[in-house]
C-alpha cells in the first residue's frame, strides 16, 4: 500500500503550492492519504504494520519552522520504536521561508528510521519559500523553479515506488567497509564496534580503514570537470589515505559502517573530510552508491547522539545516495575509556546491530 502522510494541512499556512506539486506527482499512483497522527497510529500501531508499505511524508512548514501536525506525528513515531517496520519512505518539505526545510526533513528521516523505516538514496525534496534552492536545477532543465520542484517530487515518488531494497550480496556474505579515526586505547566507539564485530562472527567479510593512518585533507572545492576527471581515475586532487584505502574499500563493499564519536555535537574532522572527499568517486559511481547500505555507531560523552546521526544521514543518505536501512544507527552514551561496557543491555544491542549489518539476507531479498 502507498500512503501519503500530509502534515500541516490543518494549520493557517497556505497549501496551494504543495497541493499543485502533489497533484501532478501522484496522479497516476493510487494512494491513501493520512492526515492526522491519530490516523497514523491506527494504521501503524506500536508493533508495526502487517506487511511492507510505501510512505511519502509531506510536511507543509509554516513560518518559523513550526507545524503542529508535524510535531504530533514525530511525537508518536518517537514513542514507538517499531511502528514503521517493513516501511520504505521518502520526504517532501515545503517551507514558507528560507530556513528550516532541511532541518525538518532530516529529522523526519532520522525519527522514522529509528522506528524501522528504510530510505532509498536522496529521499528528501525540500522547497524553500522563494524556491531559490531550485535555481540550478531549473537552469539545467530549461524550466522555471516551480516546474523544477514539480519534476523533483515526481522523480521522488517514482523512485520510492520502484525501490527494491539492497541487492543480496554475491557469495551470500556482506562485504563491509568499517571506517574510523579513533585510538583503540581510549575509544568507546571502537570498543562498541568490537562487540558488534564479535557478534557477526564469520557471517561477513570486513575491511577496516583507519583514517588516523594519514591526514585526510578536506575537499578543496575543485570544479565539476576537475572533480569528474579525478573520479574517473579513482583518484582525488589530494590523494593520500582517501585514495589509497578509502576509495577501494568503498568500491569493493556493499555496506559501509562508520564509527563516529561525538566531537562537539559533530563527527570528527577526519570523518567529515572523508564525507566531503567522497565527491570525486561519487561523480562516477553514483549508481553504485545507490546500491550500498550505510550504518553508524555513535558514542557521545554526554548527549547529542541524535545530532551526529542526523549529520550522517544528511551527508551520506541525502547527498551521497547511500541506502539507509532500518535502525541504521546504534547510539550510546559513555565518557571514561571502557565505560561503555557498563551500559545496561549494550551487548544485546550490539548483537541486534550485528544482525542488521551482517544477517537477514532473505528478508532483504524480499523487501
Amino acid at each position: 500500500m502507498f500512503y501519503v502522510i500530509k502534515l500541516g494541512w490543518q494549520e493557517e499556512e497556505d497549501t496551494g503550492r504543495v497541493d499543485r506539486v502533489l497533484a501532478r506527482a501522484l496522479r497516476d499512483h493510487p494512494h491513501q492519504v493520512v492526515g492526522t497522527a491519530a490516523e497514523l497510529a491506527r494504521l501503524f500501531p506500536e508493533e508495526g504494520p502487517r506487511g511492507p508499505q510505501r510512505l511519502l511524508f509531506v510536511v507543509n512548514l509554516a513560518r518559523g519552522g513550526m507545524s503542529l501536525g508535524f510535531a504530533k506525528l514525530i511525537a508518536y513515531v518517537s514513542q514507538y520504536r517499531h511502528c514503521l517496520e517493513n516501511c520504505v519512505g521518502s520526504v517532501v518539505v515545503d517551507g514558507a521561508e528560507e530556513l528550516f526545510t532541511k532541518k525538518a526533513g532530516r529529522e523526519m528521516i532520522f525519527l522514522a528510521n529509528r522506528s524501522g523505516c528504510s530510505f532509498p538514496g536522496a529521499p528528501l525534496v525540500e522547497a524553500t519559500g522563494s524556491l531559490y534552492n531550485f535555481n540550478i536545477q531549473a537552469k539545467l532543465q530549461g524550466v522555471d523553479n516551480l516546474e523544477a520542484y514539480e519534476n523533483a517530487v515526481e522523480r521522488l515518488v517514482g523512485q520510492l515506488l520502484a525501490f527494491q531494497g539492497a541487492p543480496v550480496p554475491q557469495g551470500g556474505k556482506h562485504r563491509i567497509a568499517l571506517f574510523h579515526a579513533s585510538s583503540r586505547k581510549t575509544s568507546n566507539t571502537l570498543l562498541l564496534w568490537s562487540l558488534v564485530r564479535r557478534a557477526m562472527g564469520s557471517r561477513a567479510l570486513v575491511r577496516e580503514v583507519n583514517l588516523r593512518n594519514g591526514t585526510v585533507m578536506d575537499c578543496r572545492g575543485c570544479s565539476y570537470e576537475a572533480c569528474l576527471h579525478f573520479g574517473e581515475q579513482g583518484d582525488c586532487f589530494y590523494g593520500g589515505v582517501m585514495v589509497e584505502e578509502g576509495y577501494p574499500a568503498i568500491r569493493e563493499s556493499d555496506t559501509l559502517v562508520f564509527c563516529c564519536p561525538n566531537y562537539n555535537d559533530a563527527v570528527s574532522a577526519n570523518i567529515m573530510a572523508f564525507f566531503n572527499r567522497m565527491t570525486a568517486l561519487y561523480r562516477t559511481d553514483f549508481l553504485e552508491f545507490a546500491k550500498k547500505r550505510v550504518f553508524a555507531l555513535v558514542v557521545s560523552g554526554y548527549s547529542g547522539g541524535d545530532i551526529v546521526a542526523e549529520q550522517i544521514i544528511d551527508a551520506l543518505n541525502c547527498n551521497k545516495r547511500f541506502l539507509l536501512p532500518p535502525h541504521f544507527a546504534l547510539m550510546e552514551t559513555a565518557n571514561d575509556p571502557g565505560s561503555i561496557l557498563l551500559n545496561e543491555g549494550v551487548e544485546q544491542r550490539a548483537q541486534e546491530m550485528a544482525e542488521r549489518i551482517a544477517g537477514s539476507l532473505e528478508s532483504e531479498a524480499s523487501r
